[in-house]
């Protein structure tokens, strides 16, 4: 029963974490956005159509979530159809259609 406690401790604390805000201030200084469909192409230009949070290897959610935790953003989640510049492909994964990656 007592190492039970701390486990279950841990586990409630990562689930419905706050939702990263697009004005949060590093949010802001990662260019990040809940939806990649709005990244802005110009002022971000190693962004590709396809990249989104839920194919970046910062990204903890889990398969076909709309949102979860991220590396970068500690304690928040991010919106699985979200971008930020610090985006790197997830192994295993492809840059692809949102809907392909089961959030259509």
């Amino acid at each position: 029963g007592i190492a039970a406690v701390p486990a279950a401790s841990l586990l409630a604390g990562t689930a419905g974490a706050e939702m990263l805000s697009e004005s949060d201030a590093t949010a802001k200084s990662l260019a990040y956005v809940a939806d990649a469909k709005k990244v802005d192409a110009k002022a971000n230009p190693n962004y590709k159509p396809g990249q989104h949070c839920a194919n970046c290897m910062q990204y903890q959610g889990k398969t076909g979530a709309a949102a979860g935790p991220c590396n970068i953003f500690a304690g928040k989640d991010v919106a699985a159809g979200g971008w930020c510049k610090v985006w790197v492909l997830k192994p295993g994964a492809k840059v692809g259609c949102f809907r392909a990656a089961g959030f259509l």
